[in-house]
């Protein structure tokens, strides 16, 4: 109970960033979804100091760790459009497998050029 408590509350935290987040993007009529708000959201908060992260280091961490199940309702949603795989899925799948290469090769280029700064003294 004693761990429940903290955890819990860490979780509401962010469905609270998430759904201001939301708010925000409805209100002031912004082109970006509403989880790309909460992170810029969440990330300004940590850098000025109103949030710190070992007020939410826990239930970042079990959402990491439990992250898998948020995708299964979308994957069995897929399910409701088989004609839609029976005539799309190798381009789908192709597109998948394109774009999930290209988000590794960018993020290890700019996780390189990063630590080579890091390396070099530049921030």
């Amino acid at each position: 109970m004693r761990t429940l408590l903290p955890l819990t509350l860490q979780i509401l935290f962010f469905i609270l960033i998430a759904r201001l987040a939301d708010h925000l993007v409805i209100w002031f009529h912004l082109p970006v979804p509403g989880s790309i708000v909460g992170i810029a959201l969440l990330f300004a908060l940590l850098k000025l100091g109103i949030v710190r992260l070992r007020w939410i280091e826990r239930g970042s961490k079990w959402l990491l760790a439990e992250m898998l199940l948020f995708f299964i309702p979308a994957t069995v949603g897929i399910m409701n459009y088989t004609s839609l795989i029976a005539h799309s899925g190798l381009i789908i799948t192709a597109t998948i497998a394109f774009s999930t290469v290209a988000v590794m090769l960018c993020s290890g280029l700019v996780g390189q050029w990063v630590s080579g700064r890091k390396e070099k003294g530049i921030s």
